[in-house]
């Protein structure tokens, strides 16, 4: 397997100005050639500075400039030669085919996917991935289009990590992709990772960034979370209830307020019950008698 190879290329300023010189000097040269030099040497100046020349119009081939978080894969007929990353202005060989690659980091966000999650329920689906190159010679050399790669892979992992989750946790302590956020991210982006370590490529972020139940049983879906949290209201409803009745008779007994039987504090139990847990507001009712009548 290619593993990135770094290299140096020479500064292209002061080469600049060394083709630039001999690109005037053969000018120079073929004028010269053409007019002074002897007639039995001037057929072979001519050839000399228009070679001299041919040369120097090559080199030009050479530079090539290095941005800020880029490299630039240099091969030469096929053969990976190494990758210049110091940015500025660079010279090498006039005939190493030049590919540069982005070294920045990079975004984007996958389609929305209809799958099933670990409970069969359809969904729908989308992540956002944060990724960079950062071995530029398996990016090239490893796979065709390392950019579509990243992509393809990515979705591919969206999909097998929403089928190992339940969209929301039946049990306590179970993962769900709604309930575990940081969860669910962590899996995520070792899983994406997984795929694209051979493309040279790492995975700096991967999280969820849409997340429904399919529109064919979302109505449904919406109907049973509502359920579960009348549920869970109601339940937190009576706990309180039955707490504050157990210190209301507590506190009575303790101050000695008013001693009662079996029955009035099964009325009184019912009573602040019926007040507690009820729905709509009390309605007093004066009792003009005696608890037993």
């Amino acid at each position: 397997m290619l593993k990135e190879r770094v290299i140096e290329a020479w500064n292209g300023i002061p080469v600049l100005l060394l083709v630039l010189a001999i690109f005037v000097i053969s000018i120079a040269g073929i004028i010269w050639a053409a007019k002074e030099a002897p007639l039995g040497m001037r057929g072979v100046w001519i050839a000399f500075w228009i070679a001299v020349l041919l040369l120097d119009t090559l080199c030009w081939a050479g530079f090539f400039t290095v941005q800020p978080n880029q490299g630039v894969v240099l091969t030469l007929f096929g053969r990976y030669i190494g990758t210049v990353n110091a940015p500025g202005l660079r010279f090498a060989n006039p005939f190493y085919a030049k590919r540069p690659v982005s070294l920045r980091v990079r975004n984007f966000e996958t389609s929305k996917m209809k799958v099933n999650d670990h409970d069969g329920n359809p969904i729908e689906i989308a992540a956002v991935v944060v990724w960079k190159v950062v071995d530029t010679a398996e990016a090239i050399f490893q796979v065709d289009s390392y950019e579509n790669y990243v992509h393809v892979q990515s979705e591919a992992a969206v999909r097998n990590m929403a089928s190992a989750y339940p969209y929301d946790a039946h049990e306590e302590h179970q993962v769900s992709l709604r309930g575990s956020t940081s969860e669910v991210a962590a899996r995520l982006k070792d899983e994406i990772q997984d795929r694209l370590a051979v493309a040279g490529v790492e995975v700096v972020e991967a999280r969820i960034s849409y997340l429904a139940y399919a529109p064919e049983i979302a109505a449904a879906m919406l109907r049973r979370q509502q359920a579960s949290a009348v549920i869970a209201a109601r339940q937190k409803i009576v706990e309180g209830a039955v707490g504050m009745v157990e210190m209301a008779l507590e506190m009575l007994a303790a101050k000695n307020v008013i001693q009662l039987d079996g029955e009035q504090r099964a009325a009184m139990v019912q009573n602040l019950l019926v007040v507690l847990c009820g729905e709509a507001a009390a309605q007093p009712v004066l009792n003009t008698g005696t608890i037993y009548q």
